[in-house]
């Protein structure tokens, strides 16, 4: 058995004899395709609210690029994730480029929160020369520059970082393990790609707490600055419960990367992967349901788009 992969892939070939294995793996089948059509009509939701609430505000652009990357998770990872885990036989190179995909939109979850942190981080930072700094250009800028290294960084593998050999056009049984090198998953992925920019945006979200922190202290400015200041705490405890919910649902199995490849010798019970890959998955559909507790135009506009769109009813005047 090999270990699993940092992108929420289960290894096809646990033990295929065992029955116990075939009936955990069905199981883990069964609540992926759960959890991707929850993830992918949650962040529908979430993208459909951007678009109505505010479609050219910048911070909201941010909050739509992480649902994007978020509803992919639900449309193609975990589908991909799922095909991969059957070890189905294909061309080396075939089974790597579906690996690789798994990891670009990862990648792009990372680099969302990552300018969203620092969107925050500059709103209250300079408040007076947030709207100057922040325009809608730069941040399809940034936007095309966190896709752009998504991307390249998801490929990487495809360019030669990998275990595939070079005899690519030969049939194997494809399986994340089989195609991906670990080394890639732990120092790359895991460590430069997730640990750094954690620990990063960790920052971030402390300061922009000392800031609020002191201005609320100061009671400087008058009422305008402490709503302003008020508003802007409630929203930095909501991203950073994002963040919170990323880093705890994504660390195990980095965690279990790690343990396969410096002891490649432990024996890591299969369920305890299959929680740890489905957990990851499981994150892209928290998003949506924190923004609707925590977050009151959000809420609302839920209402209002599933009356309105859905039930095919007339939009209460309070939404």
């Amino acid at each position: 058995r090999g270990s699993p992969g940092a992108a929420g892939m289960p290894n096809g070939s646990l033990a295929p004899g065992s029955a116990a294995l075939g009936s955990l793996h069905g199981l883990y089948i069964g609540t992926e395709c759960l959890v991707a059509v929850l993830a992918t009509l949650g962040n529908a939701l979430v993208m459909c609210a951007v678009r109505l609430r505010a479609p050219h505000n910048p911070a909201l652009l941010l909050v739509g690029s992480l649902a994007l990357a978020d509803a992919a998770v639900g449309l193609l990872v975990m589908p991909l994730a799922v095909v991969v885990s059957l070890g189905m036989a294909m061309p080396a190179y075939s089974c790597l480029f579906l690996c690789c995909l798994l990891l670009v939109f990862t990648n792009a979850s990372i680099l969302s929160l990552l300018a969203i942190a620092i969107d925050r981080y500059l709103r209250v930072k300079l408040p007076t020369r947030y709207k100057t700094i922040s325009t809608e250009r730069r941040v399809w800028g940034a936007l095309g520059l966190c896709w752009g290294l998504s991307l390249l960084a998801g490929l990487l593998p495809m360019f030669g970082w990998n275990q595939a050999g070079p005899s690519s056009s030969s049939p194997l049984r494809c399986s994340f393990t089989a195609v991906v090198s670990m080394d890639f998953m732990v120092y790359f992925c895991f460590l430069t790609w997730t640990l750094l920019p954690l620990l990063v945006m960790c920052a971030l979200y402390a300061e922009i707490f000392c800031i609020i922190h002191a201005r609320l202290s100061q009671g400087t400015g008058g009422r305008g600055a402490g709503a302003f200041y008020g508003q802007e705490l409630k929203a930095a405890k909501s991203l950073a419960l994002v963040l919170f919910l990323f880093a705890v649902s994504w660390l195990p199995l980095c965690i279990i990367n790690c343990v396969s490849y410096f002891h490649p010798d432990s024996q890591i019970p299969p369920y305890l992967i299959y929680l740890a890959i489905l957990l990851s998955h499981a994150n892209s559909a928290m998003n949506p349901i924190i923004y609707a507790y925590r977050i009151k135009k959000f809420r609302t506009t839920y209402l209002l788009i599933l009356r309105t769109y859905i039930l095919c009813k007339k939009p209460e005047p309070a939404l």
